[in-house]
């Protein structure tokens, strides 16, 4: 990578032992854990939504992450963003893989679609480009090409 990553997440206890598998300690690692209260009367049109948030803690687990930076509402959006282009992951769906390596294929693709090959506006190029990993956008010939 171009940068120091810095990665945020909630307290899932698993995100810790997944981060430094994946990343080492060579990161800015850092949660952000919220506390929700209890819904006393669960509306029907409210069964689906979170709680409301009573407190919110920020605290590094490695390196030196920048708090004013952390923030979960990217790793949120991404995975709206991943529900919505695959419909496997839709909630409440029929569509799903009968067999692991079918929906693996499916998860690798996608991501590498999202990252080497699709222009993002806020970037003006891919997140491949923008981390310095690519030189140049792919096109989709590219990524079945490098999938083959």
């Amino acid at each position: 990578m171009k940068n120091r990553v810095q990665i945020s997440t909630d307290g899932l206890a698993a995100y810790v032992e997944a981060i430094d598998w994946a990343f080492g300690r060579s990161v800015d690692y850092g949660q952000i854990i919220k506390v929700y209260g209890t819904e006393e009367s669960v509306e029907v049109q409210r069964r689906y939504s979170a709680p409301k948030i009573t407190a919110s803690e920020k605290k590094a687990v490695f390196g030196r992450p920048d708090f004013d930076l952390s923030s979960t509402s990217y790793v949120e959006r991404l995975n709206a963003t991943t529900r919505l282009h695959m419909k496997r992951l839709a909630r409440l769906t029929y569509a799903f893989s009968k067999k692991r390596e079918n929906f693996e294929a499916v998860i690798g693709l996608h991501f590498a679609y999202y990252n080497f090959v699709r222009r993002h506006n806020t970037l003006r190029c891919t997140p491949a480009v923008a981390a310095g990993v690519e030189q140049s956008f792919w096109s989709v010939g590219d990524l079945l090409e490098a999938a083959a």
